[in-house]
């Protein structure tokens, strides 16, 4: 099947493609990535829960060679660069399981992973979402995520990031929302909040549906015995214009959409003043230029953002209280994640 312009939006979230012939689906999205693609599958060979469908959306025509792995049900060449986003949506439509579970190329699952995600799921049934232990693969001393955090202000972080993995994110515990690296969705919940927002494209797009799924009631657990190695950014490169734009400009329209009243009121200033750091930090470093057009693009999006927020908000169905619950909130947090993950 060849994707047309704007079939995703008039499919992708169709009932109907709901088959229910696996428990899984992990869906892997292909975007300059062949070369860590391969080492992936292999683990995800190694599952001890086999369980599962493999889709693959092809962004770029680099995964070509990977069609015919046995574990791969779906393999979906794309026009082009969809993104993210859109591929994850579109993968979600194509998938049969009853859960959902995202998988970067570049992130290499252990053999029990899959099976501990499915158990605390089981033992948890009140969580809608999963979050995996992420490993740097490269220093695999150090934590490369425990789910994600996000702050009052608007920005959100990793929690535990570069710190020892042998002493943190060992607990599990509920977290705000999951890392997408390797994250797990129950289908019906992600689908009953439309999926990723695919005009965020790329990045911050997890956090942003972590927020909305707890508009909606659901809740996340990070799950530290499901562990992952992740290279972390293999597609697109660590501090990259393409990084900081779309990093900048969906963190804005996250906190815009979705913070509650009277809490986005309260809060304003401190996101502010948060937008206010990075332009002046980021254009130091001598990326100015695209720092500067992320917020004057967030600026310019603003109305189809506001329009967004009126049906979020509407339907939402928990008290502002209870989001504020799983929020950071100290007003320091923020500058020590920052020097935490540029202290390497």
């Amino acid at each position: 099947m060849q994707l047309k312009p704007g079939s995703i939006c008039k499919i992708r979230f169709s009932r109907k493609c709901y088959l229910n012939a696996h428990k899984v689906s992990v869906i892997l999205v292909a975007y300059n990535s062949a070369k860590y693609l391969l080492r992936c599958l292999f683990c995800l060979e190694e599952q001890s829960v086999q369980d599962f469908e493999v889709i693959i959306m092809d962004n770029d025509g680099s995964a070509g060679d990977f069609v015919k792995n046995k574990l791969v049900r779906t393999y979906q060449s794309l026009n082009k660069n969809l993104g993210f986003a859109s591929a994850n949506n579109f993968g979600a439509c194509l998938a049969r399981g009853e859960w959902i579970v995202l998988l970067n190329a570049d992130a290499y699952p252990e053999p029990d992973w899959l099976a501990n995600l499915l158990r605390a799921a089981e033992q948890n049934p009140e969580y809608s979402a999963f979050s995996s232990r992420q490993i740097q693969y490269n220093a695999p001393h150090l934590l490369d995520g425990a789910g994600d955090a996000y702050h009052i202000s608007g920005l959100a972080w990793r929690n535990g990031y570069n710190l020892s993995a042998d002493k943190y994110g060992l607990e599990q515990k509920e977290i705000f929302s999951p890392c997408a690296a390797a994250a797990m969705y129950r289908r019906e919940d992600f689908l009953r909040v439309n999926g990723f927002d695919e005009d965020y494209f790329s990045y911050f797009e997890d956090v942003d549906l972590g927020f909305r799924l707890r508009l909606n009631g659901a809740k996340c657990l990070y799950v530290p015995e499901a562990i992952v190695h992740h290279v972390g950014s293999a597609s697109t490169g660590k501090r990259s214009d393409f990084s900081v734009y779309h990093g900048y400009r969906n963190m804005i329209w996250t906190f815009v959409k979705n913070m509650p009243s009277p809490y986005i009121w309260i809060f304003l200033p401190l996101h502010i003043l948060a937008v206010l750091f990075f332009l002046f930090y980021l254009t130091f470093r001598g990326q100015g230029p695209v720092i500067w057009k992320a917020v004057a693009d967030a600026m310019r999006g603003l109305p189809r953002i506001l329009e967004k927020r009126k049906t979020i908000q509407k339907k939402m169905k928990v008290k502002p209280n209870e989001i504020l619950r799983v929020m950071s909130t100290g007003i320091f947090e923020p500058l020590t994640e920052f020097l935490q993950r540029n202290k390497r």
